[in-house]
């Protein structure tokens, strides 16, 4: 089915449903995922404005993950209020979001290839139980981070699947779907979590300065981790900053860091033939024992074996 692209004319409201969202994002609907194949997840695959001016996304209960699957744009969002952070999405970048409140968009898309993504949503239900199995309690103990233009071999691989089953005739296999279903919920609880329990999302670092923090880290992937730079980017003492970063990651900021640097490392292991060494050099190390080490620690697997996997 395709739909015309339109313009939000009504007001929006705070929060909506998956299908509700899409009837304040302009654009067309390429494919949509409808059957019983698709009871876990909810899947859209869209054809975007190449220009979208600021508009209200209302929160939605169900993890989304927006995926790139065609062209290239500069992507800004911002916290109501908040000032606008902007990432150069391209093919295999993605976001991911189970924001409580509403936030701000808008993009622009660059060069003549259309700017097309694929919207994910997981179900609650599914997404508790997974939740369950993995932690041993309630999905309430844990929340997922917001990733703006992130990359993420495993994630996308599964992704791939899923649109193959979603352009597939028959709309796909459903035994195939929950599999794929539970498999991601299960990596991104695994990737994205965090398990502080006791911090209250007000308490932790804002969402528009971890994500000034993160674009930092992610430009400077080569360079010595600075907490005082970093910090500084956000405005804030080192403690602070410190202390509030792992509130909103469950991490140290020397550590996602450090994660930060590896997910790089495995994105050249994967997508081209540069040598080990080479690759250890430009995201930061330049003893190749000292990058195996931290990447076997990180990764669970020596970069040889991982890029022969």
């Amino acid at each position: 089915m395709t739909v015309d692209s339109r313009e939000q004319t009504s007001p929006v409201p705070l929060r909506t449903s998956p299908i509700g969202l899409e009837t304040y994002i302009a654009g067309r609907t390429l494919v949509s995922g409808d059957g019983p194949a698709w009871t876990d997840i909810f899947v859209q695959v869209f054809s975007r404005l190449k220009v979208q001016h600021p508009f209200l996304v209302p929160a939605v209960a169900e993890p989304l993950v927006v995926w790139v699957i065609s062209g290239q744009a500069c992507v800004e969002e911002r916290d109501l209020g908040g000032e606008w952070e902007a990432n150069i999405v391209r093919v295999g970048d993605f976001f991911l979001t189970r924001s409580p409140t509403p936030y701000e968009m808008r993009w622009h898309a660059e060069g003549d290839e259309p700017f097309q993504v694929m919207h994910l949503y997981l179900s609650v239900p599914l997404f508790d139980r997974v939740a369950e199995g993995v932690l041993g309690k309630a999905a309430s103990a844990m929340r997922l981070r917001d990733i703006s233009g992130g990359r993420d071999q495993h994630l996308s691989s599964m992704l791939e699947l899923i649109h193959a089953e979603l352009t597939a005739e028959g709309q796909g296999s459903r035994l195939f779907v929950q599999g794929l279903a539970q498999t991601l919920a299960v990596h991104l609880i695994r990737q994205y979590a965090t398990f502080d329990a006791e911090a209250r999302p007000s308490n932790a670092l804002p969402g528009a300065k971890l994500r000034r923090a993160i674009a930092f880290m992610e430009a400077n992937l080569q360079e010595p981790f600075d907490l005082a730079r970093l910090a500084q980017t956000a405005g804030m003492s080192a403690f602070h900053f410190s202390r509030l970063f792992k509130k909103a990651t469950g991490l140290s900021p020397s550590h996602y860091f450090i994660r930060q640097r590896i997910a790089k490392a495995q994105q050249l292991l994967q997508e081209t033939s540069t040598s080990i060494i080479e690759i250890g050099m430009s995201v930061g190390y330049s003893s190749p024992s000292h990058f195996a080490q931290i990447f076997r620690r990180e990764a669970g697997v020596s970069p040889s074996d991982y890029r022969r996997s």
